[in-house]
């Protein structure tokens, strides 16, 4: 019996899927790491805050709740304070009340933080191309997007009490 009273075997992968598993494991963490040094070279900052950055520059007057940025990052509130607060040392985002709601903060991108996207996003294009796009035949583009969006609906339920990052 299993620590939690469970008596069934669980679905052990096969070892087509271990391969499949492992392979997934490695290329993710190895296009993340070249992505991040190439943001670290290119502007001194990780993967996730250029991600920040994008999705300010493509809100309405630059700006977003703190709980949507969190939301579209799929990070912590936590994680993104922390990110938050160094892009503002940076000159690069700034944090605004909220009229409305008293508790809530806006993020705004700055003027500065619009001219290090403009001068990073060329060579941060160049890197994405290089370690995914240039790889795949526009098939396996077209594959690798419909089975991105399946786990990505699987992994994002639309319960309120779901356990997701920006809730935390």
């Amino acid at each position: 019996m299993g620590p939690m009273g469970d008596t069934t075997e669980p679905r052990w992968l096969t070892a087509e899927e271990q391969h499949v598993w492992r392979a997934y494991l490695h290329a993710t963490t190895l296009f993340e790491d070249h992505l991040d040094r190439q943001l670290q070279r290119d502007a001194g900052m990780p993967h996730v805050y250029y991600g920040l950055l994008v999705q300010l520059s493509q809100a309405p007057r630059r700006r977003m709740r703190m709980t949507e940025l969190a939301r579209g990052a799929k990070i912590t509130r936590s994680r993104l304070s922390h990110a938050v607060a160094r892009l503002e040392r940076n000159g690069w985002v700034r944090r605004e009340s909220c009229p409305s709601d008293k508790r809530g903060q806006f993020a705004r991108l700055t003027d500065e933080g619009t001219e290090v996207l403009r001068r990073t996003a060329p060579g941060h294009v160049t890197a994405v191309r290089q370690a995914l796009f240039d790889r795949l035949s526009a098939e396996q583009v077209t594959q690798l997007g419909t089975i991105m969006r399946v786990m990505a609906e699987g992994l994002e339920p639309q319960d309120p009490d779901a356990d997701l990052p920006w809730l935390r």
